[in-house]
């Protein structure tokens, strides 16, 4: 540790101030209470040693003095303003500036190691054509990246640290009402079309509430955390809920956990109050392969005091679940502390959580019935593992509709709809997309048709996949993460390497197409690992399919690092993704 880091002291876990379940009206009624405690964040280096401690209190001086520079610069009530969501002290008290203001601050994605830096220029030119805001402020870093996005959209854009030195003048701040937009969230997978979810705080609120409510918080836990806040498993889970439940957090900038994904693991080993930390399964498993050839995990880490282990944002897969509490049942890792969810930013965040202490739970379902089609009798059935999500949050109900809208009963699968008080407002600025997914059924009630598959059973959720993804060859559904799967259980393939969807062939007929990261130098092998993946495909679709070959760190991911199915597809057909050379 470095002699700074020694120097400094992180925030506590407990305090004198009584604890209250983000029971506020607005969001920054929240914030004006957790700044009356000494708790607040802890942002870390890329070896976890605390860089800077940031009370809520000091965060909530910083966000009003940001909010008289927003004022003065003719911002005000509905103006949208874009940040750059980097995890550090400076955007937290933007954020909170900007509704203090009574301005909507529309959190967006930092460049990735994925695609690059036109890439990354584009998407945001996108994101800001689609929230039009008034200014886009940025770290200083991506200055050159950051302003030729925002000479496209025409709006203003400056670094944080100049933003910092304009004058501050006092002056009266708004009030917020429950029903005011609160913040425009937008998708990891925005790019094209992009659409801005727009969160009020009553909804906001509500949704923190249930996080506090379902996981049980206590006064004394403690979050750890290397989640992208632009994404709202991160923004949401591992930033306002801290604030407006009183948490405090140790926080890891997600590129650092991507060097050093066990980074991670040692923050949560370090302060005995550590038992919070959520992630999507390729967490989970990246750090179960790093420490696999490794004998000192007892030595090392200390994860017995990890209550809740959250798992979201993407498929859960019990197979990667089992080979972490492998790799660190020797730190105290107990496989009850993984918590299952299910969530969109259409809702805020969460729709249904596991009970703590519940772990994974499992269903093995046939996958005829999860694609619904007759099962070939001449063939051995197959089965895939379905997650137990949870149950919904308080005041959340969650319903399982056919193609008709009619309701299904257990074990019936058909599209997740869900209605409750963290229902998102709207889409910004696009009535029809909001339209698509906030429905009425026919007894008048309003929905959110989330776009997923699953079904319920005793009051649990179970996820099958997102209906936009299903592959249809010739009336016959297939679910992409199937045939994925299958192909990662061959040797030498890691979670991530294969991209399932279905493509036109010459014929003009459709057919399941597979991209696969290769990392074979030999031409001839190359063909014998061609085959080897037709062969496996064949396995389970009972059909031949398109398998080409791609370099490794090909297949595109969306910010937050899940795989983007639907970008593979378009770069493959563009021409954009080449495939390797194989043996004549």
């Amino acid at each position: 540790m470095t002699d700074a880091a020694q120097t400094l002291t992180p925030t506590p876990n407990d305090c004198d101030l009584p604890r209250i379940n983000a029971e506020f009206a607005t969001f920054t009624e929240a914030v004006d209470y957790a700044a009356r405690s000494e708790k607040g964040l802890n942002f870390h280096d890329m070896r976890g040693n605390l860089q800077r401690p940031y009370p809520y209190r000091e965060m909530r001086e910083d966000a009003i003095a940001m909010a008289h520079r927003l004022i003065a610069s003719g911002i005000g009530r509905e103006d949208r303003v874009a940040l750059i969501a980097e995890t550090c002290a400076e955007f937290a008290a933007l954020f909170c500036a900007c509704v203090y203001a009574g301005a909507w601050p529309v959190p967006l994605p930092l460049p990735t190691t994925f695609g690059g830096k036109d890439n990354y220029i584009d998407q945001l030119a996108v994101q800001l054509k689609s929230s039009d805001p008034m200014i886009l402020i940025f770290p200083e870093e991506i200055s050159e990246m950051a302003k030729a996005a925002a000479a496209r959209q025409g709006c203003e854009a400056t670094s944080w640290q100049d933003f910092a030195r304009r004058p501050a003048p006092e002056c009266a701040l708004p009030e917020a009402s429950p029903e005011d937009i609160c913040y425009l969230q937008y998708s990891s997978g925005s790019t094209r079309f992009p659409t801005g979810v727009a969160v009020t705080h009553e909804a906001l609120l509500h949704n923190l509430y249930g996080h506090a409510a379902t996981m049980h918080l206590g006064e004394n836990d403690r979050c750890v955390s290397w989640l992208p806040w632009y994404h709202d498993m991160g923004l949401v889970g591992c930033f306002l809920s801290l604030v407006a439940n009183q948490v405090s957090a140790d926080l890891l900038k997600p590129d650092a956990f991507a060097r050093r994904p066990l980074a991670w693991l040692d923050m949560i080993s370090r302060n005995p109050g550590n038992t919070l930390s959520y992630s999507p399964t390729f967490g989970y498993d990246i750090c179960a392969r790093r420490i696999s050839s490794q004998s000192n995990v007892g030595e090392r880490f200390d994860l017995s005091r990890w209550r809740i282990a959250g798992n979201g944002a993407d498929m859960i897969r019990p197979d990667v679940m089992q080979s972490f509490v492998n790799a660190f049942a020797e730190a105290g890792f107990k496989a009850s502390a993984f918590t299952p969810s299910y969530g969109l930013a259409e809702a805020v965040l969460a729709v249904t959580v596991m009970p703590p202490g519940e772990g994974i739970r499992v269903e093995l379902v046939e996958e005829e019935r999860l694609s619904g089609t007759p099962r070939d009798i001449s063939r051995p059935a197959r089965y895939r593992a379905i997650v137990n999500c949870g149950k919904p949050l308080p005041d959340m109900e969650v319903a399982i509709r056919g193609e008709d809208g009619n309701a299904r009963g257990d074990h019936q699968i058909g599209k997740v709809w869900c209605r409750g008080p963290s229902v998102m407002h709207s889409y910004f600025r696009n009535t029809e997309a909001t339209d698509d997914c906030l429905v009425v059924d026919d007894s008048g009630d309003a929905w959110l048709d989330t776009g997923d598959m699953g079904y319920t059973a005793d009051g649990y959720l179970f996820i099958v996949g997102r209906a936009k993804d299903m592959i249809i060859i010739n009336g016959k559904n297939h679910w992409p993460q199937d045939i994925e799967w299958a192909v990662e259980q061959l040797p030498g393939f890691n979670h991530g390497d294969i991209a399932a969807f279905s493509v036109e062939t010459e014929g003009g007929e459709e057919a399941p197409a597979v991209l696969v990261h290769c990392r074979v130098s030999d031409p001839v092998e190359r063909v014998k690992l061609r085959e080897q993946i037709a062969d496996k495909v064949r396995s389970v679709t009972g059909m031949s399919c398109v398998v080409e070959l791609v370099p490794p760190r090909t297949l595109p991911r969306t910010s937050s690092g899940k795989l983007s199915r639907a970008k593979a597809k378009k770069l493959y057909l563009s021409g954009e993704i080449v495939p390797l050379e194989l043996a004549a």
